[in-house]
């Protein structure tokens, strides 16, 4: 169930400190688990400040693989550091929509929010992103989830 209607915003690029890969869709879970340890250690040793909540960018269309990379933004570049590398968000306009619930409702939201950028006459970019409004944790009702679906858009040709 979602709360609101796709609108489109601008927004401004960030920084962000981010661990990307490809990873089988099986192996989601523990990519993220793995990713946001790597992250914590990494930003906590260079005295970074995290500017906002979590995020997965997606690349090209998703599989049985998906072109990952999970981080958070970033008061200025983070230093590679093993896994963790510097990565941003675009900024420019942006398809947005607000997802209410668990995690295994996002595609239906994602498929949701497509369709309303083709509607509008718009394109849509290769790549896209989760904000995790709500840190998800094992004793919350998934029903609090709140999690920003973000969709950069550019005008049809």
């Amino acid at each position: 169930m979602n709360d609101a209607e796709p609108q489109l915003v601008t927004i401004d690029a960030a920084a962000t400190a981010v661990v990307r890969d490809v990873v089988p869709v099986t192996a989601l879970r523990d990519f993220f688990d793995t990713s946001f340890g790597a992250l914590a250690e990494a930003i906590s040793a260079q005295g970074l400040t995290v500017v906002g909540p979590a995020f997965g960018l997606y690349r090209g269309d998703p599989g049985d693989t998906l072109d990952i990379e999970v981080g958070f933004p970033t008061d200025r570049a983070v230093q590679p550091s093993g896994t963790v590398t510097v990565g941003s968000l675009p900024g420019g306009r942006v398809a947005r929509l607000l997802h209410v619930g668990g995690f295994d409702g996002l595609t239906s939201s994602w498929d949701r929010l497509h369709s309303w950028i083709l509607a509008q006459g718009l394109d849509a970019s290769s790549q896209r992103w989760e904000v995790y409004v709500t840190q998800p944790s094992p004793e919350m009702d998934p029903a609090d989830l709140r999690t920003e679906l973000n969709w950069p858009v550019a005008e049809s040709v």
